[in-house]
């Protein structure tokens, strides 16, 4: 019997874990999920005889070698910067590691002692990053044996509500994690565009759109971290023109930018008395101090808008300039902003959420015909827990660890999901649960 190792039970596993029960028997698999909340892990596992639901704590680091030491495969959706323990433990015991998170300056460093002992650790094996790899791949590798010269890429994807669920002014819910929704962005963004290199700090990000058309559905899309590395991974290190961006609604990028610029995303210090200050307070605290202007008059000076501004109505909506208590001690304005959001932006009961993956490619044929491929990938999910998002970072996931556990992935080193023996079989199997790319040309 294989045993894989589950950590973190959170939003994006629940596809993840229906996967692996549901090959467990046919597969000859135990699967343990371990969550620092005993309760959430046993709620996915349920009552399935080869599967087990354990407290987990990474930090714990006697319990966290303990169980992996007993896996064959982990499968860490633990946050980001919690994955280099499990890395570092996987490899003390000889363990393979998958992620769906970007790969990490620490565990890229692991690459020569990851590969001596014969194991994979494959990150970037969720949605974006992830099918966006595998998807990006398989027609760049299928236009090179065309012998067509690409000449342009851009590659964006949005995690957002499905239009008939789409019912607050802002046309945004969370479907995957809130804090990475929050902190989105932060640092500086990287592209090509014809030839020439564009850097886009973060208090600009907001501003630098683009429309994106999907299914007759206009959105907006910013550019996403650093794309120009992408060039080399994707074998085409020459191409003029790169850009992986995020999606949104139109015009939730402009009125999230009024949040960057007023420093209410700051995760850098705390807030002095958070525990008892009001969202009012919270959002006072950001703005010149005045003995006569009310907290709307400043914001919509500050802001550039009239205080009856579509902009102040969302922020209002969202109770930013209420008397509710933050409650939250020693808190930074990034976790006080991600405590409201939690609460407005929630998929209520029966809600379901909607991916969308666009690759633009511009090429020139071998018959000499210039033209542009649009693929584009639309998944719903099926409820508030069933998700489109859970369903499209975890699948990958599920299908990779089968894979290798079959032995019919002989890769060995730390990866990204760019090798053929995995986008094949992988994009493939997505085809049954829905997840399908449509194509169309022109020229």
């Amino acid at each position: 019997m294989k045993h894989i190792l589950l950590l973190g039970a959170g939003r994006s596993s629940y596809s993840l874990i229906q996967y692996l029960l549901a090959h467990a028997t046919t597969e000859d698999w135990h699967v343990t999920v371990g969550d620092f909340s005993v309760v959430l892990a046993q709620e996915k596992v349920g009552s399935h005889l080869r599967g087990s639901a354990i407290h987990f704590d990474i930090n714990d680091t006697a319990l966290a070698d303990s169980e992996i030491a007993k896996a064959d495969v982990v499968i860490s959706l633990l946050p980001p910067s919690l994955h280099f323990k499990a890395a570092q433990s996987c490899l003390k015991f000889n363990k393979h590691l998958l992620t769906a998170s970007y790969i990490s300056p620490e565990i890229k460093s692991l690459g020569a002692e990851v590969e001596a002992k014969g194991l994979l650790f494959l990150n970037e094996m969720g949605l974006d990053p992830g099918i966006d790899h595998l998807s990006a791949m398989q027609i760049i590798e299928r236009l090179k044996a065309q012998e067509a010269k690409i000449s342009a890429f851009r590659s964006y994807t949005g995690g957002l509500v499905a239009p008939e669920y789409d019912n607050n002014p802002w046309n945004y819910k969370f479907t995957w994690n809130p804090r990475n929704v929050v902190l989105a962005g932060q640092g500086t963004a990287k592209y090509i565009i014809n030839g020439q290199y564009k850097y886009v700090p973060y208090n600009r990000l907001f501003t630098h759109l683009e429309d994106v058309s999907i299914q007759n559905i206009t959105y907006e899309g910013y550019p996403n971290r650093d794309s120009l590395m992408y060039r080399e991974i994707y074998g085409i290190a020459n191409i003029p023109t790169l850009l992986r961006g995020t999606l949104r609604k139109r015009g939730f990028c402009q009125s999230w930018n009024a949040f960057v610029q007023l420093g209410m995303t700051d995760d850098s210090y705390v807030l002095e008395n958070s525990a008892n200050m009001t969202y009012r307070e919270f959002t006072n605290s950001f703005l010149q101090y005045s003995k006569v202007l009310l907290v709307e008059e400043k914001l919509a000076s500050l802001l550039g808008v009239s205080t009856d501004s579509e902009l102040i109505k969302k922020i209002d909506w969202l109770g930013l300039l209420g008397h509710e208590n933050a409650g939250l001690e020693r808190a930074t304005p990034a976790q006080v902003m991600q405590r409201l959001l939690e609460k407005k932006w929630k998929l209520d009961e029966g809600d379901k959420d909607m991916i969308v993956m666009q690759h633009i490619f511009e090429y020139e044929s071998a018959q000499g015909d210039f033209c542009t491929l649009r693929s584009s990938l639309v998944v719903k999910g099926e409820n508030e827990q069933d998700t489109a998002m859970s369903k499209t970072v975890g699948l990958p996931l599920g299908i990779v660890a089968k894979l290798l556990l079959q032995g019919k992935i002989d890769l060995k080193g730390v990866h990204i999901p760019v090798q053929k023996q995995i986008y094949e079989p992988v994009l493939q199997e997505l085809e049954a649960y829905g997840v399908n790319f449509s194509e169309i040309i022109t020229k």
